[in-house]
């Protein structure tokens, strides 16, 4: 999705707007590397995660809560454009359906890979899993610094946004979701 060329273009006129001098030894090169940073942290909008998941959908009579947590994530704040990164706290109950658990985190990775905000983030991970597997219920957590909180604006540097999507037997069953709020909390 990212067009290399026009945006080391765009970012070398950015550096002559703000009183750079973009051939300068310190910032020759940066146009090539800025441009090849955002195909890489933007490259979310090349994947589908129907290709991610790839099949690694299984027939399985399993019925117990299975999370995958710790999940570390890198995005980019669509208002800022600056980063946010955090951890996804993922669950779901199966119904006679599970996921390859690597596929998991590139689900996260792929609406991570994206201009997002937070919470467009969280849904969309939930509902990927909600589509693929058609689970008893599906819970997200996603707990993140955004950086621009913590370097202008408010200046918060402890500050930690939490948001959470619930679909089904989460959202329903205050036991299952509080079992599932409760296992995120622990370490092993």
């Amino acid at each position: 999705m990212v067009n290399e060329r026009n945006v080391q273009e765009l970012i070398r006129q950015l550096l002559i707007e703000l009183g750079e001098n973009p051939q300068r030894e310190g910032l020759h090169r940066t146009p090539v590397r800025v441009a090849s940073l955002y195909s890489y942290l933007l490259s979310g909008y090349d994947l589908s995660p129907d290709e991610a998941i790839n099949g690694a959908v299984f027939e399985e009579q399993y019925s117990e809560m299975v999370i995958v947590k710790d999940i570390e994530f890198y995005s980019l704040c669509e208002h800022h454009l600056i980063p946010f990164f955090g951890k996804a706290h993922i669950a779901y109950i199966p119904n006679g359906r599970i996921i390859g658990l690597s596929k998991v985190p590139r689900i996260v990775d792929i609406f991570a890979k994206r201009l997002q905000v937070q919470e467009r983030m969280t849904q969309q991970i939930a509902d990927t899993l909600e589509k693929h597997l058609q689970p008893i219920g599906v819970a997200v957590v996603l707990e993140a610094y955004h950086l621009c909180m913590m370097m202008r604006g408010v200046q918060k540097s402890e500050s930690v946004a939490v948001t959470s999507a619930m679909l089904g037997a989460f959202r329903n069953d205050v036991k299952t979701r509080n079992e599932f709020l409760t296992l995120i909390q622990r370490s092993l």
